[in-house]
């Protein structure tokens, strides 16, 4: 069984990464240790790079499509990871799940219908609808024993007619919460009485610790599956972003009708090469890598959460049960949200998400990604302590 080795520290520079290119755009500086932008410093697996090699190997790039190979992969993998079954007429690649947030909300509302989410959520949630001219209506998770959970009496309370679909993050980000199947069954019920449609971002999905359990939104029950659009990719979990390996699966034959004609009539349904070698290669091979890598972060979580609970307890942290995103509450710092996300930056030489922008509920935090090396969390938590013990 080969060793993989995810201590490794791969220089980024030179390669336009988001992550390190564009440190002074965002923040400022080019000197701070880039623990935001959601995707690994992990190096992307060998059997995807030995894939798309291969393709390579033959010097003719023209159209392409779909083979069955790609879609047994998928198949199989959901089937083994998650139990659930699906067919290939539910499968269709789409450029990317925040795109295809837009193209679900064009396809099935107009301007001036609602669009709800549940903040703090991945921040295109909002900006998405909102640049379409739908008007995005809040369902804020409660902290329950610091637990976070869904308000369903809140959401109950905002629902009326112009309220078309909800867009659900599962396992939820910034919060790393693996929801219940009870709780998505009861979202289900509700969106069904109202004839809301629900958008099930599951990008995160391959990455839930093994104490938990991930259920896809249509998995849980009839009304589940009979009012869902549900979105994967292997990108965060193999680290292939910049390929877009994005796909969507809907089992409910009216709504995948309606939402694959309006993916055909324009064309987007159709990968290109990289993505489709990359998913095989992904699907077919990745499940040791995967055990690894999840392992690894899953040390990490450990050694943020005991360093900052013994030499920084100014900040809590909000254990993930899935993905290497971690929820930082940093209220105990008692500084306001600009001042706060000048503390990381100017003090602790640190690029972190600004909690803010994952809106209600986000003020006091920020978000660390740990899908990284441990040398270089140890590196950013000791600058953060001394920060914090010189504040």
């Amino acid at each position: 069984m080969k060793q993989y080795n995810f201590d490794e520290i791969v220089d980024r520079h030179g390669t336009n990464s988001v992550k390190v290119a564009q440190l002074n755009d965002r923040f400022g500086r080019n000197d701070l240790i880039p623990l935001w932008v959601a995707d690994m410093d992990f190096r992307t697996p060998d059997f995807i790079l030995d894939a798309i090699r291969k393709r390579c190997d033959h010097d003719i790039f023209g159209y392409t499509f779909a083979s069955e190979e790609y879609y047994n992969s998928i198949i199989n993998w959901v089937d083994y990871k998650h139990k659930w079954k699906i067919e290939k007429e539910w499968i269709s690649y789409i450029p990317g799940i925040v795109k295809g947030i837009g193209f679900v909300i064009d396809c099935f509302t107009q301007p001036g219908d609602k669009v709800i989410i549940q903040p703090p959520v991945y921040h295109p949630f909002r900006l998405v609808p909102e640049a379409m001219q739908r008007e995005v209506i809040n369902n804020p998770l409660k902290l329950v024993d610091g637990i976070y959970e869904m308000d369903f009496e809140q959401l109950e309370s905002v629902i009326d007619k112009k309220c078309k679909i909800l867009i659900l993050c599962s396992p939820h980000n910034p919060g790393g919460i693996v929801w219940s199947k009870e709780t998505l069954a009861r979202l289900a019920d509700i969106c069904i009485k109202h004839n809301i449609l629900i958008i099930a971002d599951e990008i995160h999905s391959e990455l839930v610790y093994p104490q938990f359990k991930h259920y896809p939104f249509p998995t849980v029950s009839e009304n589940a599956l009979s009012c869902s659009i549900t979105f994967m990719a292997p990108s965060k979990t193999f680290n292939i972003a910049g390929i877009v390996t994005s796909f969507a699966i809907i089992p409910n034959q009216k709504i995948r009708m309606k939402f694959y004609s309006y993916l055909n009539a324009r064309e987007l349904g159709d990968g290109t090469i990289f993505a489709y070698e990359a998913t095989k290669a992904a699907y077919t091979y990745g499940a040791e890598w995967l055990q690894q890598m999840r392992t690894y972060v899953m040390e990490n979580v450990d050694y943020v959460t005991g360093f900052i609970e013994t030499n920084i307890p100014s900040i809590k942290v909000y254990k993930p049960q899935a993905s290497f995103l971690m929820w930082l509450n940093c209220t105990g710092l008692k500084l306001k949200q600009e001042d706060l996300v000048k503390f990381f930056i100017e003090k602790a030489g640190l690029a972190l998400n600004d909690g803010a922008i994952f809106g209600s509920g986000g003020e006091g935090y920020m978000r660390l990604n740990i899908g990284c090396p441990q040398s270089v969390l140890k590196q950013a938590l000791i600058a953060l302590k001394r920060a914090v013990d010189t504040k």
